[in-house]
């Protein structure tokens, strides 16, 4: 028999309409292995197999709602019986005013689970006293009325974000050339065809941006170090804002007129100015609208 070993389960339940989906899409983006509505029979043959040494996660999260109103019943005796077992347990419980949940089922056109041939405002109301005893058990209790799903996520990220993913955001530099199109996946363009071109310097042709007499050529201007200043400092200002936003890549073009000199030299440079950061970041060429290969 293995030897089991003790989980971290989050248990996310809460109205319908209260953004428990993206709940669950955000844990699962921070590391957590989500089952969403697991049939109940099955429940404790999963937390058995989860715990068992050697699997490769140690913190789950799973999603219930009123679509298995059986098991709402027995969630008290299920959520009692994890913490006997030994593992670390939170229920999270969402919630919304009437009005807002209202407004997202209008939205989205769905009806409500409980509606019935009643109206969604009944429904909303059926579900609230139904589910008030689970909220009374909560550990966490949410309220999405006045959040987006960003905001969502972030308030989940500050609970439950690991300390070790640092920065949580990749930047993805890419080189390429205006005359054959724009990399379809930048987030931020930046046209670098007014820097000195090298490609008219008859040694410098065939060599690219990786080379180091192109580097010192582009280099040779004032403006290019002033441009390089000034996009860093935009970039500092900027990223902060792209993490909070839960982004976990950021793309950004460099084009020059033919992607092989101006645009690389700049893509290394400021590759290195976040290496030094601890920012992971990565530098590609795209020769084409539709890829890039990045290395």
């Amino acid at each position: 028999m293995r030897e089991s070993k003790p989980l971290s389960f989050v248990v996310v339940s809460g109205l319908s309409g209260s953004g428990k989906s993206h709940a669950i899409k955000s844990l699962e983006d921070l590391g957590f292995f989500c089952v969403d509505n697991l049939p109940p029979p099955l429940l404790p043959k999963f937390v058995e197999l989860c715990a068992q040494a050697g699997m490769e996660f140690s913190k789950v999260a799973l999603g219930i709602d009123i679509r298995e109103r059986d098991f709402i019943r027995d969630v008290p005796a299920f959520l009692r019986s994890l913490r006997e077992a030994g593992h670390r347990l939170e229920l999270v419980f969402l919630e919304a005013s009437e009005e807002a949940l209202i407004r997202r089922f209008r939205e989205t056109r769905r009806p409500h689970p409980l509606g019935g041939e009643a109206t969604v405002a009944e429904g909303i109301r059926r579900e609230r006293e139904q589910l008030r005893a689970l909220r009374d058990l909560a550990d966490r209790v949410i309220d999405t009325t006045q959040l987006s799903v960003h905001q969502l996520r972030e308030t989940l990220t500050g609970c439950y974000g690991l300390a070790d993913r640092g920065h949580a955001l990749s930047i993805v530099l890419v080189s390429f050339g205006y005359k054959f199109g724009i990399p379809y996946d930048a987030d931020l363009l930046f046209d670098v065809r007014f820097l000195p071109n090298p490609y008219f310097v008859e040694g410098l042709r065939p060599h690219t941006g990786h080379d180091a007499a192109v580097r010192e050529y582009v280099f040779r201007g004032s403006e290019t170090g002033e441009f390089l200043k000034r996009v860093q400092e935009l970039l500092h200002f900027l990223i902060p804002y792209y993490q909070r936003e839960g982004k976990s890549y950021l793309t950004i073009g460099i084009g020059c007129t033919g992607g092989r000199h101006r645009s690389i030299v700049i893509a290394e440079a400021l590759k290195a100015f976040w290496s030094e950061r601890g920012i992971p970041s990565c530098s590609g060429t795209a020769t084409s609208p539709r890829g890039s290969n990045s290395h």
